[in-house]
């Protein structure tokens, strides 16, 4: 009997090439990188769901998913920075600013409660990205001095925190932080709005590109024709606004521009910008994995609230240990997809 060529090929068992084990490797080390911190907080929700009844009960994922939305939306604005290689301190400051305007402008209206915050935290944005793009400051210390500049305005305005405006729980500018709509409270669906449209932007528009290629290599990205002084200017001043209308949000919720949230709140959002996947090197990063960097925070702390006998301040130590296991993972990752 005779066998053809045609036959002997197709009976010879197939063998994976290299080049296509390295780009499933690849793949799979992407993949990893980009839901690494989805699965841990499926896996943390699943066992604090199995150790605590009061966890997955429906009074408390919405508690949750509330208080999450205000850091998820400094988180959102930080992502578009971190990507570009850049860094903002003054989110924080600026949040607990926005807070403040609000209730204050809450006496003339929604309208001008919404948008005084807007209107100053976005020019603390503006003038931070035009700093840093402009003037090519470093931006660690001009978002540092925007930080202490816009907690001396609050305190200014509050006379140094002992004044405390509140919001008429009447009106409808404290419906939009503690009203609901099919049942889910309104903050969720305004933040869920705003990744939405994030996600697109990011993903789909050519500034989205511009961000990406200028934190990828602002020198490349220079010579490619992107506009990288107002790219890098567009950021921060995303991220200002951002702060600026989260901090209205809680002032709705809380009923009152409270003086004292918000501090810190810069580290909370790095943090969970970096356990979602982006690099703090720039040039790699996920709106969704932002938000699911926040989810787990919230979750953790959720989970210590549980167990009750731990100290509030171990939600610190745990954030940061996560941080730097993530930070860890992620150089690894990324040096083993350039070996790849």
């Amino acid at each position: 009997m005779t066998v053809s060529y045609e036959d002997a090929v197709v009976d010879k068992p197939t063998v994976e090439e290299p080049g296509e084990r390295g780009s499933r490797r690849d793949r799979l080390t992407a993949l990893a990188q980009q839901h690494g911190a989805l699965v841990a907080l499926v896996v943390i929700a699943a066992i604090a769901s199995l150790s605590f009844d009061s966890f997955a009960t429906g009074g408390n994922i919405e508690n949750m998913a509330v208080s999450s939305a205000f850091l998820a939306v400094v988180a959102l604005g930080m992502t578009f920075v971190i990507i570009t290689g850049g860094i903002d301190l003054s989110v924080g400051s600026v949040f607990v600013l926005g807070g403040v305007l609000a209730a204050w402008g809450s006496r003339y209206g929604t309208v001008v409660a919404l948008l005084l915050p807007l209107a100053v935290c976005g020019l603390i944005g503006l003038i931070n990205g035009l700093l840093i793009a402009r003037s090519r400051l470093a931006p660690f210390i001009v978002t540092l001095a925007a930080m202490l500049a816009a907690r001396g305005i609050m305190l200014s305005i509050t006379d140094e925190g002992a004044q405390t405006y509140l919001v008429d729980k009447k009106s409808f500018f404290a419906d939009l932080g503690q009203g609901k709509l099919l049942g889910i409270g309104v903050p969720v669906w305004i933040t869920a709005v705003l990744f939405i449209t994030g996600a697109v932007v990011l993903r789909r528009s050519r500034f989205g590109q511009h961000v990406y290629a200028v934190g990828g290599n602002e020198d490349a990205a220079a010579l490619m024709g992107a506009p990288v002084a107002r790219t890098k200017t567009l950021v921060y001043t995303l991220s200002g606004l951002l702060a600026g209308f989260a901090g209205a949000l809680n002032a709705a919720w809380l009923a009152s521009g409270v003086t004292i949230l918000g501090f810190g709140m810069e580290l909370d959002a790095i943090a969970a910008v970096v356990i979602g996947g982006t690099l703090l090197s720039g040039g790699l990063g996920f709106v969704s994995g932002s938000l699911v960097g926040v989810l787990l925070l919230k979750v953790i702390q959720n989970v210590i609230n549980q167990i009750g006998s731990l100290d509030s301040a171990y939600q610190q130590v745990v954030s940061g240990a996560f941080l730097v296991v993530v930070v860890i993972a992620q150089t690894w990752l990324g040096r083993r997809r350039q070996v790849l």
